[in-house]
């Protein structure tokens, strides 16, 4: 069976990571741009980042027969540096043109502040202007419901956004139902310290059903790792579901949503 990660950050997980998702069927992912770890001190490191994802990572990728796409931005983390963030948005338009790069993402709220919200705007409005898909991230934990509906209240009401080339991340319970009802795309992640643990994504595909819904590891920096997004896919076949339904969710759905950039190759399985 195929899959797709369609959120992954590559730049912090090992070679062995690269071999574990090719042994389990993982033949493309996502990366959007996200934290170091730390805050940069200044736009040419994040230079440098974008050229690690758009020009580095993918020779990485491809030895283990993985296509690699990737997304460009400042995080929500470091937007709260307004002067530094928008040296960083002068960086992107130049890169936008890139055969590798899908979209604008993952750009959202942090701890929803008015800084954080500035920049969210300022990325919206590059995305809109080059026609860009748009991969967003929602806060955490207790600041989410909150982030989730400030987000998605900016897009609608922002009449050049089209809600189908738009993907909110890191939905849970509490939050897909907004996504969702605004046509949104979601996506679950399965993260099990701080987002969904498998069952939980799970639980979810069954209760909302699997339609525009991508499911990925966000592996990072922290506790986590590409083996959730096959834990996941191991759970909803556990449970009864055929082959061809967790291919149309771990496969297929990203390949919809992906395939709205015509840099995307991967065509969706009938």
């Amino acid at each position: 069976m195929k899959l797709i990660d369609p959120h992954i950050h590559c730049v912090s997980r090992t070679t062995d990571d690269y071999r574990f998702m090719a042994r389990c069927g993982v033949v493309a992912v996502s990366e959007p741009a996200f934290w170091a770890g730390f805050d940069r001190s200044s736009a040419a490191s994040f230079a440098d980042y974008f050229h690690h994802l758009t020009d580095v990572e993918p020779v990485r990728a491809a030895q283990y027969g993985i296509e690699h796409y990737s997304w460009l931005c400042i995080n929500a983390k470091e937007a709260e540096n307004v002067p530094l963030a928008r040296e960083v948005i002068r960086l992107i338009p130049l890169l936008l043109d890139h055969p590798r790069v899908l979209g604008i993402g993952e750009i959202g709220l942090n701890k929803n502040t008015a800084n954080e919200i500035t920049i969210f705007e300022e990325q919206v409005d590059l995305a809109a202007k080059h026609n860009q898909l748009i991969l967003i991230h929602t806060p955490h934990l207790q600041d989410k419901h909150k982030g989730t509906a400030i987000i998605t209240n900016i897009l609608k009401n922002d009449r050049r956004i089209d809600p189908q080339r738009v993907l909110i991340d890191h939905c849970e319970e509490h939050t897909i139902r907004m996504a969702r009802e605004a046509g949104f795309w979601c996506g679950l992640t399965i993260y099990p310290r701080s987002k969904l643990t498998p069952q939980r994504g799970v639980d979810i595909l069954e209760q909302f059903g699997p339609e525009k819904i991508c499911v990925n590891s966000a592996s990072d920096w922290g506790d986590s790792g590409p083996h959730t997004l096959v834990d996941t896919v191991l759970e909803y076949r556990r449970r009864g579901h055929a082959e061809a339904e967790a291919g149309e969710i771990f496969f297929n759905n990203p390949c919809r949503f992906f395939g709205q950039c015509d840099k995307w190759k991967i065509p969706a399985q009938r």
